[in-house]
Formats: structure tokens, sequence, C-alpha cells
């Protein structure tokens, strides 16, 4: 290796040991360090020069020049500047502490929605990114003066600009969370958040979307439990269609949440809030074949991590893509993993669970979300039918 990294490698490639990245991964990563120490060379930059931007244009410049995709990595140059900083050659770009008053009002609702309403992260970060959107679409920093109007316009505007009907809906609760906020602190005299015009879109149906119990198969049997992805994939399944967890839940699970003697799993859902639902033999059966035979060698918590190295956490979105991989694997269209959870809900109702049980396995704030599942008995609605006019019944 030649360049200004040059000094680091031995430093880097140990740390890429220390995360269990294999021999060959790891000559893979020492090959794009090198290309990165050459690039900085040819633009007279140090070690020292080294930022999350810079690694953003490396990255920018690499896919630019073409190239294998297999040699692009960047959680591995992410983790050379931790490996720099631990040296304390990089020095980590600290977040600006916000200082204009749009950001000083954005900032103060965004920790009203932590510390009040509960919401989660993601949330809180969408419900943020409307609100500014909403105020410097108007040119604010401020809702001094603000009208009834301005917020229906803006709803409108929105709605018009091409965003689906489930983003439009997405932007009304935001713009109507920060609203009744500003109501609260008293920035406002009255409470606009009504005005925020409800965004309504035509549903196809209003029957839950669960899957058959032979395409459930077919998802579960696509994965080959030979190989050590083929456990977790498995195990994910299983999780979702037994328990109806949301994909994030699912993502979050710890090993401190599993309490193997009294057979009970702890759900880190919405909101903060936390269930104890029962751990069934097939799941259990499942999650323990993963963990002895194919979970890597960690020491984190989380009980699903990445197949490749670093061994993190996996996230939310490597539930679902799970679900459309096996999908494809077992030659039917490609699902979200919520359908894995109207299906839970599905065949509880055709079993004749009642819908209180229902919701406390879904673990529904409200009854309401669970009385949708109410309608999946297709035979007896057929009951309910009127004959079509003019057709002659057989």
């Amino acid at each position: 290796m030649a360049g200004p990294l040059a000094p680091f490698a031995e430093a880097y490639s140990a740390e890429l040991w220390r995360r269990r990245y294999t021999p060959l991964s790891t000559v893979g990563e020492l090959r794009q360090v090198g290309r990165l120490s050459l690039w900085l060379e040819a633009r007279r930059l140090s070690a020292a020069d080294l930022s999350v931007e810079r690694v953003e244009q490396f990255l920018a410049w690499q896919r630019a020049a073409g190239g294998h995709r297999g040699q692009w990595s960047r959680p591995g140059l992410l983790c050379l500047l931790e490996v720099l900083a631990g040296l304390g050659v990089f020095v980590p770009e600290r977040s600006t502490p916000a200082s204009s008053p749009l950001d000083l009002l954005l900032a103060s609702f965004a920790q009203y929605l932590a510390s009040e309403r509960g919401l989660a992260a993601g949330t809180i970060v969408g419900y943020v990114t409307h609100a500014r959107w909403f105020l410097e679409g108007l040119g604010r920093e401020g809702v001094t003066g603000l009208s009834a109007a301005e917020v229906t316009g803006a709803v409108l505007r929105k709605a018009a600009s091409g965003v689906s009907v489930a983003a439009a809906q997405y932007f009304v609760s935001g713009l109507r969370a920060f609203l009744r906020f500003c109501f609260l602190e008293g920035l406002l005299v009255v409470d606009l958040s009504q005005a925020a015009l409800v965004v309504r879109g035509r549903r196809a149906s209003l029957l839950p979307r669960g899957i058959s119990a032979a395409d459930a198969r077919a998802l579960l049997d696509s994965c080959d439990r030979r190989r050590a992805l083929g456990r977790r994939d498995y195990a994910l399944l299983i999780l979702l269609l037994r328990l109806g967890l949301r994909r994030g839940e699912a993502a979050r699970l710890t090993l401190d949440d599993i309490d193997w003697r009294a057979g009970e799993l702890v759900i880190h859902g919405k909101g903060g809030r936390e269930d104890r639902l029962p751990l069934p033999a097939d799941v259990g059966a499942a999650i323990a074949a993963y963990l002895r035979r194919g979970r890597p060698a960690s020491d984190r918590r989380e009980v699903f991590l990445r197949a490749r190295a670093p061994y993190a956490a996996i996230a939310s979105g490597t539930v679902a893509s799970t679900v459309r991989r096996a999908c494809r694997r077992a030659g039917l269209p490609e699902i979200g993993s919520h359908r894995l959870r109207h299906t839970t809900a599905c065949e509880m109702a055709q079993a004749g669970v009642p819908i209180v049980r229902i919701g406390r396995v879904l673990r529904h704030r409200s009854l309401q979300s669970t009385a949708i599942y109410a309608r999946v008995d297709i035979e007896q609605l057929r009951q309910l039918a009127m004959a079509w006019p003019g057709r002659s019944e057989r």
C-alpha cells in the first residue's frame, strides 16, 4: 500500500480481524483502502483530512470509474475512520448545535416527540423533516402569524407534488403533530392542526391481506437450513408468521428478551412499549438452531446478526428483504413483511380466537385496529352477499 494511509494498514487489518472478517474479505477491504490512499494522494490530502463526506466522494468516484461492485464497501471505510479516530489521526465530526430559530424550534419539536409522545426515532426524523419542509416552503423560521389557509395550502401542494397517497397522509400526520406542539407550547393562539386536511385514497379492499397456509409453508420450505443464512431466514420468517411481529421488533430482539425456562419473549414495540408473548415451540426451536449453528460468534446481544462481517445487528430493512428473497425462492409474488403480520391475525380469526386476544397478540392500542380481522371469514361473508341482479342462481 502506498500513499498517506499506508502507515495505518497494519492497525486497520488487525481491526478487521477483530471484527471477524474472513482473510479473503480482509484482502478486499485492504485493496479498497489502498485505492482510497492513492485517491487522497492525488488530491494532496492526508489521513487527517478524511471525513464521512470524503468517504462518500471516494465511493462516488469509485462507482463512476467502474469495476466490480464487490470491491466497494462503505462499512469497511467507516471502519477505517473508527481506526483512525482511535489513533487520534481522524477527528470525528460533531453535530453542530442548533443555531437558527428554525433549528431551535425543530430541535424542541423532536424533544417533545421523544419525551411526550414516545415516538420511535425513525418517526421523529420523518415528522421533523415534514415540519421543516412546511416552514421552508412558506419562507418562515417560526409560526407567528400562521394562518389556517397556509396550512391547508401546504397540504394541497404536497398532495399535488406527485407523492403517493400514503406519503401525503404521512405528511399530514407530521404536520398535525407539529401544529399541536406549537399550540401546547403557546406559540400558536389557536390549534391549527385541524386545518391540515385529511388525505383520502381509494383502497382496493377493506379486507386484511394475509397469505394462504400453503404460501406460508412455501416461504418456510424455501430456506436452506443446512446453511447459516438459511437458518437465520427460517427463524425470522417463522417468528413473523407465528407471532405477527413488526419488522423492527424482530430486528431489535435481543438474547436477554428470551426467557427459555418460562417460554416467553419480551417484545419492544412502538412508543417504548414492552409486552410479553408466549414462545411457541417451533419458533423457539428455530431460534435455538440459528444460535447454535448459524449465528456468527459475537458479543452482540441482538439475536439476529448480519451474515457477513462486520457482524452487527440486522436492520429492519433486512427483515423485509428476507421476506422478499423467500418469495423469489418459493416462486411467489413478492410481498412485504407486514403481510405476514396480517397472516398471523387472519389465521387466529379463522380459528375462532376472540378479537380481544388477537389484539393482545398484535399489541394494538385500540381494538379498532384489530376489528378488520373479523372480516376474514369469506364463507360467512358470502352468506350475506345478495345475488347479482339478472343473474340466475345455480
